[in-house]
């Protein structure tokens, strides 16, 4: 019982900081989601400490990271318009330089983990803050598309633990399954045409909600891949109840992108 009010109390301060600072202000989503953001990175370089082999530099990640997470950051608040793309191109290969300085016996492999850190949790993260700035009817989009990822997160847990019987992936993921995949999808569903109805959005909250459910499945087996080949339980314990960031925060990232995608078709199209 103590465990389940201390996951309970995590979860309502974590969900609290999320969207308080969403319907807050844009600059305050961005303050959390870069101290969310730091967080991953130290979470996910903290991955390969015990490997003789690998050993990428914390610092040059944090510090490229930190500037790609600022970029997407500032863009809506400056008058002009920065080059972005051009500029992490830049951070990136100048990142990719500083081993030919640290002497290290697999640069490449080094570079390699590097660059996935700024793929799987910079980018993710960097879109977050970036569209935390629009609304529909005063509704952050994206504390909606965080709504639907819990949504999908608690109703494939919950019907899978009532009707679960078929193994989605037993080899990466034992408890998941079938059933409780597709009672997730269809409760984000649901969710998301609450959310459209509400805010005169209705096609694209639930095509969303068609494209975040599958991607946070995803996003969470991921993950469970990542921790099997590393042998490990949770991503770190700064959580309790809840495991680390990265535990927290794995079918966001992974949902993010596919979310972005579909927002940016639907601003061009419809």
């Amino acid at each position: 019982m103590s465990d389940l009010v201390t996951r309970g109390i995590t979860g309502a301060l974590f969900v609290g900081a999320l969207l308080g600072s969403l319907w807050w202000h844009p600059i305050a989503a961005s303050v959390v989601f870069s101290v969310f953001l730091i967080l991953g990175l130290l979470e996910y370089y903290r991955f390969f400490d015990l490997n003789a082999g690998i050993l990428p530099s914390k610092i040059s990640g944090l510090f490229a990271g930190s500037i790609i997470f600022l970029l997407f950051a500032a863009a809506p608040f400056i008058p002009f318009k920065l080059p972005i793309f051009p500029i992490i191109f830049a951070v990136v290969f100048a990142l990719f330089l500083t081993e030919l300085w640290r002497k290290k016996s697999q640069p490449l492999m080094n570079n390699g983990v590097h660059a996935f850190g700024l793929l799987y949790l910079v980018i993710p993260f960097a879109l977050l803050t970036y569209l935390s700035p629009v609304k529909h009817d005063f509704f952050p989009v994206v504390a909606g598309m965080l709504i639907l990822i819990w949504t999908n997160d608690t109703f494939a847990y919950l019907t899978g633990r009532l009707l679960g019987r078929t193994k989605l992936m037993e080899r990466i993921s034992p408890k998941k399954t079938w059933e409780g995949t597709i009672g997730g999808l269809i409760f984000t569903i649901a969710a998301g045409s609450l959310i459209g109805w509400g805010t005169d959005h209705l096609v694209f909250w639930i095509i969303a909600a068609v494209v975040i459910a599958p991607s946070a499945i995803f996003g969470d087996l991921l993950e469970s891949t990542f921790k099997r080949s590393l042998n490990i339980k949770d991503s770190g314990n700064i959580l309790p109840g809840h495991g680390g960031i990265l535990d927290r925060f794995d079918a966001t990232l992974f949902g993010t992108p596919f979310f972005f995608l579909w927002y940016s078709i639907y601003i061009l199209y419809f």
